[in-house]
């Protein structure tokens, strides 16, 4: 039975063969239709030619420039010259897809006219976008870095998109983070302020009880206090007992606010160091830039256009064709054999 099987298969075969060697004709006069068409069709005229630009890029580590080149470094594994993780390429594919992008590059080349879109038409927007996204591709490379894609009819137009794009994605990282960095400053700066303000308002009242005779309270009531007991030793109702006590009333009565002010004060200027780092570190993240990106390749000019390919067009029209041809042949020989039975 497998004998009958294969000799079947192969009488098949050879009938399909035979088959074809009989239609050669029509199949070869219908594949030379295919070329000529595909030639014809496939012409800048009809297929207006496209240009390739590209720009690759590596994500930067570094959020915080303060950190980065001012502080420690302890708990921030990321330095300044350190390119970034896969973490970091997907944020930047995030911000290139924005509109932030997107429509900044459209104003600026014009590409609704560019694209020959109708600016009155019902989806001019739809249209614009699909036309955009067919022609401007980012992807994250196997080596974490970031491919900017631009194709343009015109090779100048595709490298100047494609290098606009790569620029506009720094600063647009940049102003992002700058944003969030000036508030920041804003927060640190009124609070440095403010503990300015209380510190000065210490400093004026202990200036005031200095201008009492309050120095130094412990000191001073430990030698009043010696000292007045020696006078009151020599002559207790003497003139400098009685200036001695004075000096302890104030000392009493004063005493008390110029401790709680001092303590409060070294407090405040201990705070204050802290706060004046902070406050200079956002500072520097609030009004100081450093590039997101580390640029691999600059977009050029492309000398041979990328679309369309037409010896692939050509190929795939005449392999198409001669397989419909093909299929429809058999379909109208299987057809035609039937009628005959009936």
């Amino acid at each position: 039975m497998t004998e009958n099987t294969t000799q079947n298969n192969s009488f098949s075969a050879i009938s399909l063969i035979l088959f074809f060697w009989r239609k050669r004709k029509v199949l070869i006069t219908v594949s030379i239709i295919a070329v000529v068409a595909s030639v014809i069709f496939s012409h800048p005229y009809f297929i207006p030619p496209k240009y390739e630009s590209t720009v690759v890029l590596f994500p930067s580590s570094t959020n915080s420039i303060s950190k980065a080149l001012l502080g420690d470094n302890q708990g921030y594994k990321q330095d300044l010259l350190q390119f970034g993780e896969e973490e970091n390429a997907e944020q930047l594919l995030q911000i290139l897809n924005s509109s932030k992008i997107r429509d900044r590059i459209i104003i600026k080349y014009h590409l609704m006219r560019h694209y020959d879109i109708d600016e009155s038409g019902q989806y001019k927007r739809t249209l614009l976008h699909k036309e955009y996204s067919s022609n401007i591709s980012y992807r994250r490379t196997e080596n974490m870095a970031v491919e900017i894609t631009v194709l343009d009819t015109d090779p100048d137009t595709a490298s100047f998109i494609a290098n606009d794009i790569s620029s506009l994605l720094d600063s647009v990282k940049i102003q992002m983070q700058k944003n969030r960095a000036y508030r920041g400053y804003e927060i640190v700066k009124r609070e440095y302020e403010n503990l300015q303000g209380d510190i000065q308002t210490k400093e004026d009242s202990m200036t005031r009880l200095r201008e009492k005779g309050i120095h130094d309270y412990e000191t001073q009531a430990e030698m009043l206090n010696r000292q007045l007991a020696i006078e009151i030793a020599k002559n207790s109702s003497s003139n400098a007992v009685k200036a001695l006590e004075n000096k302890m009333d104030i000392l009493a009565k004063y005493g008390g606010p110029y401790v709680s002010l001092r303590d409060a004060l070294e407090h405040d200027k201990k705070l204050l160091s802290e706060v004046r780092e902070k406050y200079d570190n956002a500072k520097i993240d609030a009004y100081e830039e450093l590039p997101q990106t580390f640029v691999v390749d600059r977009a050029y000019p492309a000398e041979k256009k990328t679309y369309p390919i037409r010896w692939v067009i050509v190929a795939v029209s005449l392999l198409s064709t001669l397989l419909l041809t093909a299929f429809l042949l058999i379909v109208i020989d299987g057809i035609s054999k039937e009628t005959a039975k009936k």
